[in-house]
């Protein structure tokens, strides 16, 4: 049994949260923002809803992680919620708040669980402060493919 530590930031984003939401759910781009995250692809499922698992790559820094993850609860243009399937263990949820009409403040949270020998390399003063600045830039990168228009249609 290991430890779980959580790592959570924020970042307002200036696009509707339709749009935003829209993004963010395009998972297969995350590798566009999201710097340690070489690959997602979705797993096909047989289902009567969208398909809710994907598969993981993470590389840096001479490791690479797969894994497996399920969305476990949406709400459309609100929150994304989901686990992993076996391999890393992890979850994590983002929240999307419609701050104004264009402004959307957006909430991640990661949580992963590492052996308890490795859990103290994990302290903010450690590792885990050049995660969570880590998963700050990731969300400042998104921010920023928003705000170029990304996933907008062009306007005939």
């Amino acid at each position: 049994m290991g430890r779980w530590l959580e790592h959570t930031v924020t970042s307002n984003v200036r696009a509707s949260v339709g749009h935003v939401w829209e993004v963010w759910s395009d998972l297969e781009a995350m590798p566009l923002w999201m710097s340690w995250i070489e690959s997602v692809k979705t797993v096909e499922e047989e289902t009567t809803t969208l398909p809710d698992l994907t598969e993981w790559t993470l590389a840096a820094n001479g490791f690479r992680f797969k894994w497996k993850a399920r969305i476990i609860e949406r709400v459309d243009a609100q929150k994304l919620k989901w686990e992993s399937v076996g391999g890393l263990p992890t979850k994590g949820s983002v929240h999307f708040y419609s701050e104004q009409e264009q402004v959307t403040s957006v909430k991640l949270s990661v949580t992963y669980e590492l052996p308890k020998v490795l859990a103290p390399l994990m302290e903010p003063s450690i590792l885990g402060g050049m995660v969570t600045k880590e998963l700050q830039a990731n969300l400042d990168r998104f921010r920023d493919l928003v705000e170029s228009g990304y996933g907008l249609a062009p306007k005939n």
